[in-house]
């Protein structure tokens, strides 16, 4: 930027209640090149200073109504205004005066009579000033804006790679695509319940869909097999959890490390009894605690190779009173409150994301 250049044609706002002194300063700084606004009074200057956005007030102190001290103290508690540098223009020379109005906010004083070799050193600085200021905050937008989109162009990448793991997912269990599109939804109901915040509501709508992935490790004869599992078969069953944490240890988008959490602790319990480590209340980290509701609500709703589906009635009687197999005990109290609230919207989403 060239700091010795000024605006093609600045505009001033000249504010004086005589209109001699409009007269006099409107010429003096045509003659210098500069567009001219013109208001008798604060509240026409502040008006004008909203509509027109000037790039210099200059600002008479002594008149009626609303006073100059006034008027650029109102001028820079507006946000909209505040930056537009102010010039006051005073025959008063006392110290405290001048104090009142930088107090107030004014840059700069100009004396009356006007003096025409000061006021186009004064003019001219200010707008220097001015134009600089304006640079830096264009500026820093365009930095701003640069900032999201390359935030925007990350949160797109991490999104792709969620969305390559779970699909690579899906070819080992159909059921897991409509599955993990179904849990997104029912941990962004719980967070909503729960009033989290809106970025761990967006984390953990990205990072759920992961929880499974450890499930590419397991072999198809277990991972798809009718009945119940022998003991050797579950304890394999089982390592799905540390299989999917150890695929996404190493992701460093808070999307990937939510998802490693939820993949290895979803099955965790509040009482203690889940696994793969026995995990116990808070111990267990509360993405996983959220998970662990409802990835229990959707496998009880859905047909697998070993059960029938169950209707939402039932599987919320389940999940609040227990069947011996799950129990009220397994949940987070605050997440099994959010469920209890909120069931009903579960029934919908699983209706909606269910292929028929």
């Amino acid at each position: 930027m060239n700091t010795d250049a000024l605006p093609t044609q600045a505009t001033v706002l000249v504010v004086d209640d005589e209109a001699r002194n409009l007269k006099l300063l409107e010429t003096l700084l045509h003659a210098e090149g500069h567009a001219t606004l013109i208001a008798s009074n604060g509240s026409d200057a502040i008006a004008l200073a909203l509509s027109e956005q000037p790039d210099l007030i200059l600002l008479d102190v002594m008149m009626p109504d609303m006073d100059g001290f006034e008027t650029v103290t109102r001028l820079k508690a507006d946000p909209r205004t505040k930056q537009i540098p102010v010039v006051m223009v005073t025959a008063l020379d006392d110290r405290d005066s001048k104090l009142r109005a930088l107090q107030a906010g004014a840059e700069e004083f100009l004396g009356k009579p006007i003096d025409r070799a000061d006021l186009t050193v004064r003019v001219r600085n200010l707008l220097r000033l001015k134009e600089y200021g304006d640079f830096l905050a264009h500026h820093n937008r365009m930095l701003d804006q640069q900032v999201k989109e390359r935030t925007a162009q990350l949160e797109e990448a991490y999104r792709d790679t969620v969305l390559t793991l779970v699909r690579a997912a899906e070819h080992k269990d159909e059921e897991t695509g409509h599955h993990v599109r179904r849990i997104s939804h029912y941990c962004m109901i719980l967070a909503d319940a729960m009033d989290l915040s809106a970025e761990f509501h967006e984390a953990i709508f990205q990072a759920s869909p992961m929880h499974d992935i450890g499930k590419i490790g397991i072999p198809d004869h277990v991972l798809l097999k009718p009945g119940g599992f022998t003991p050797e078969e579950w304890i394999i069953m089982q390592s799905h959890c540390a299989q999917g944490a150890g695929i996404l240890a190493n992701g460093n988008s808070p999307y990937m490390r939510m998802g490693a959490e939820i993949a290895l602790s979803h099955h965790e319990r509040w009482d203690g009894s889940g696994y793969p480590n026995g995990l116990k209340g808070e111990a267990i980290p509360l993405a996983a605690r959220i998970m662990q509701i409802c990835d229990v609500y959707d496998a009880l709703r859905s047909k697998r190779p070993y059960k029938l589906p169950i209707d939402h009635a039932r599987t919320v009687e389940i999940i609040t009173q227990g069947d011996g197999r799950t129990q009220p005990e397994h949940f987070d109290p605050a997440v099994l409150a959010g469920f209890t609230a909120q069931a009903e919207r579960f029934a919908i989403i699983y209706e909606e994301l269910t292929d028929t």
